[in-house]
């Protein structure tokens, strides 16, 4: 991958308008229930769903295999038809203009779909197509550059990287240059330093004025990148808040205590302290911040004999607050 960083990411040029909207994405009540067959019933993948996603935000949509974050994107998107409520992409109700709907947001799916004997460049100017961007407003070359493609605008797709291949999906969903950009997966089955870069265009992209909904499993990712994050399961939103205020709704932490004694058990006199055995010279003691007083434990401790060597604490993540909404499994 070329050395870039996102300095180097030209904004994209927007249309003039004189009300943006507030937020770049509403939806409420937004129901889809798909009929099923045979001795399938029907299944309710979203259910009265209310959301808002502010412009200009990175905003996550985490959940379990089957919560209904593809069915949400799907349905923006203009490829999956709602069975109730409203969603509205820039101000545009999907109902009444569907296709002004459709030209505001791009989507980079997880699957890589290309055909690999198409240039990055024939990639573009197809797709442009696609949507109706007149030839003289086509940027091509300014997206390639964008996502670090300038040297292999003519290389066939076959040639290229996984990485690029990825930067390039990217690249194809903002040929029309929607306000808002959806990526689905974006860093699956790519290595630590090539999810890194795609963090850096991804925060690049945001700062340029794109609105972005991003699907991640991997939590760090959604933690470190996303200002407000919403939580869905089997069908509804459980959580919904800036993610700051998403973590500290675990107000609990774990510290361990290393003593200089090779304690096998909890001495008797530190049993109402709540500390419990770890394991041979190492005490733990899970507490809430908000009401603990840990000088008053390693006080005890100092007033039973013991000394202690090592203190170390275990802050509560993204992690922990989504197992604990989801009912213990993992984000997909």
């Amino acid at each position: 991958m070329p050395a870039q960083t996102s300095a180097d990411i030209l904004p994209l040029k927007r249309p003039e308008s004189d009300s943006l909207p507030v937020n770049a994405v509403e939806v409420r009540g937004l129901t889809k229930v798909y009929r099923g067959n045979g001795k399938l019933g029907p299944k309710r993948a979203l259910d009265k769903i209310d959301l808002a996603i502010p412009r200009g935000s990175i905003f996550g949509l985490l959940g379990p295999n089957g919560a209904g974050k593809s069915t949400l994107i799907n349905i923006l998107a203009g490829m999956v038809i709602k069975t109730d409520g409203k969603a509205i992409v820039w101000n545009i109700d999907i109902d009444h203009a569907p296709r002004a709907a459709r030209a505001a947001i791009g989507v980079v799916p997880q699957e890589l779909t290309f055909d690999m004997f198409f240039t990055p460049r024939e990639h573009l100017e197809l797709q442009a197509g696609f949507y109706g961007v007149p030839k003289r407003e086509r940027r091509t070359m300014e997206i390639l550059d964008m996502v670090g493609l300038t040297a292999q605008a003519d290389s066939l797709t076959r040639t290229l990287s996984g990485g690029m291949r990825r930067r390039l999906m990217v690249a194809k969903a903002m040929v029309h240059s929607p306000p808002v950009l959806v990526l689905d997966e974006p860093t699956a089955g790519v290595d630590v330093e090539l999810r890194r870069h795609l963090w850096d265009q991804i925060r690049a992209l945001n700062r340029a004025g794109t609105t972005v909904l991003l699907t991640t499993h991997y939590l760090e990712e959604a933690e470190t990148l996303c200002d407000r994050i919403a939580i869905i399961d089997n069908g509804r939103v459980v959580a919904n808040d800036t993610t700051p205020a998403l973590v500290a709704r675990v107000d609990d932490k774990r510290l361990t205590i290393a003593l200089a004694e090779p304690i096998m058990a909890l001495p008797e006199r530190l049993a109402p302290t709540g500390l419990a055995w770890l394991e041979p010279g190492k005490l733990v003691l899970r507490y809430n911040p908000s009401r603990a007083a840990i000088g008053m434990v390693l006080d005890a401790i100092a007033a039973a004999g013991f000394h202690v060597r090592d203190v170390t604490s275990d802050q509560a993540d993204l992690e922990d607050i989504f197992l604990r909404l989801t009912g213990g499994t993992e984000a997909q």
